[in-house]
């Protein structure tokens, strides 16, 4: 039943999205802020409904301690397809994703990532990964935030999987905080092979944020291996 109700939100939203579209193209006409803000709340009340039926409750730690107005490099831990879900459901600031290249041409959702000002990722091309680099940076320092999962891919481990040095470039070209967050039990939400959804309590905790100019010089080189110590130690205390 919660499955099919999911099916349910996700057909209406689908339909609703034809005259939504419309609204945040003419908020995108007066101000682009305003139109990324109304896609932004758009999507959270679409996931809290997913979430709702789904039986997923949030609990959300350390994001108190950040500045709204300030743009942030939020990095996270890659469990689940669901974590973009928790990760909108709980930054406190206008954020883009950066996803893989393949969702922009899936209907209804890339028309929305573009309101987003999600940033695309083609690992199969340096130029293209380059190219949203430099589009990246001008974004952050427009003062919209990004996220970004490290690990690269959906880790089925225990342990954090490698970070790739280059998804810090945002960071460091920038210059722009970065805040670690851990997630817990996104992997369990869903049942054996899609068949159903698990209430289950989600857990997010943010971390304090990076700057680049507190750190020393062999950290800043490797910030990458830097900030996946950081993010062990916070899993290594998630409740």
């Amino acid at each position: 039943m919660r499955l099919f109700l999911t099916g349910v939100i996700f057909t209406l939203f689908s339909i609703c999205s034809v005259p939504l579209y419309g609204v945040a193209w003419l908020l995108g006409k007066k101000d682009e802020r305003l139109q990324v803000a109304f896609s932004q709340n758009v999507i959270k009340v679409v996931f809290r409904m997913i979430y709702f039926v789904a039986g997923v409750r949030l609990v959300c730690e350390g994001r108190e301690q950040l500045d709204k107005k300030q743009a942030y490099m939020y990095i996270a831990n890659h469990k689940s397809n669901l974590d973009i879900l928790t990760a909108y459901l709980t930054v406190p600031t206008l954020t883009a994703f950066v996803s893989k290249d393949s969702l922009k041409h899936v209907p209804v959702i890339r028309i929305w990532m573009k309101f987003l000002k999600c940033l695309f990722l083609n690992r199969k091309d340096p130029r293209d990964g380059l190219k949203m680099i430099l589009q990246g940076v001008e974004q952050l320092k427009q003062g919209y935030s990004i996220f970004i999962m490290p690990e690269g891919t959906r880790n089925r481990t225990e342990e954090l999987l490698p970070f790739h040095e280059g998804s810090f470039k945002l960071a460091t070209k920038s210059e722009c905080p970065i805040v670690p967050i851990v997630m817990k039990n996104n992997d369990k939400i869903v049942g054996h092979h899609l068949a159903f959804f698990r209430p289950i309590t989600v857990k997010v905790v943010f971390g304090q944020p990076v700057y680049l100019s507190d750190l020393e010089p062999e950290d800043k080189k490797h910030i990458g291996a830097y900030m996946r110590e950081r993010m062990k130690e916070m899993l290594a205390n998630i409740d």
